[in-house]
């Protein structure tokens, strides 16, 4: 099936492509005031998710759940790392977009036990078909606050993954 056809793997190569294009950027990053920022994670990058590494483990319910948290992890560091810590959004916009990205890695995993079959499904697919959408509704019953400020996380981050695919498509034919 084509990938821009409804069912293709459009989403889960856009994600593809924008980790791997990413990851293997050379550019140095700068602040909004021209310093350059650490390569890892550290530092002022740190202190938005000095936790990053720990998500997997927080959401998985069971083991089986290990590998698909990390995925997603790896998903969302270049929208962390490349994107958020280097806009000119304050600290604490910054933070609750690292809250809601930790919840919506919560609910992926929910999903994920709640319906098997979405485990046949690569994971990064799944995250885009989510975004897409909007986001998950919260299983917690989150106030209608907490619910628009993670669709408003999805949002950007969907704006993000279109945008880097754009910006970064692999120069080989498919």
């Amino acid at each position: 099936m084509p990938a821009d056809q409804p069912g293709g793997n459009r989403g889960s190569r856009l994600v593809e492509i924008v980790i791997h294009s990413m990851a293997t950027k050379a550019a140095p990053k700068t602040t909004g005031t021209g310093r350059a920022l650490p390569a890892s994670p550290s530092g002022a990058q740190r202190g938005h998710y000095p936790d990053l590494d720990d998500w997997p483990r927080s959401w998985m319910r069971r083991q089986i759940d290990l590998r698909p948290g990390e995925k997603l992890v790896v998903c969302f560091r270049p929208f962390l790392e490349d994107h958020l810590v280097c806009s000119d959004l304050s600290r604490r916009t910054i933070r609750k977009h690292v809250e809601n990205l930790w919840m919506l890695g919560g609910e992926i995993i929910r999903n994920l036990n709640r319906t098997p079959r979405l485990r046949k499904m690569a994971v990064e697919r799944l995250l885009f078909d989510i975004v897409d959408d909007g986001g998950p509704l919260l299983y917690h019953g989150g106030s209608e606050e907490q619910q628009r400020s993670l669709e408003s996380t999805c949002k950007k981050f969907r704006r993000f993954l279109r945008h880097a695919n754009r910006r970064f498509r692999p120069s080989t034919p498919r």
